[in-house]
């Protein structure tokens, strides 16, 4: 359960990000070649405060971080 840092409610989770125009999401890469990288860490996902409206980025997955040249 992710709680909203502005108003300390229980956030909408398990949201998917999806570039406007576009049929594909983003991904999180330790990597600034944005087209040819392999280190991708994973796909973001968004939880949103359904009383302020608050938006947060999260990993599902975080076992990447820390390999692949990230920190």
């Amino acid at each position: 359960m992710r709680v909203c840092l502005r108003c300390q409610t229980e956030m909408v989770e398990d949201l998917y990000i999806k570039v406007k125009g576009a049929p594909y999401g983003i991904e999180i890469s330790a990597d600034k070649r944005w087209l040819l990288s392999s280190d991708i860490i994973g796909e973001p996902k968004a939880a949103v405060c359904p009383k302020c409206g608050e938006v947060s980025f999260y990993l599902t997955d975080t076992s990447a971080i820390g390999r692949k040249g990230t920190k």
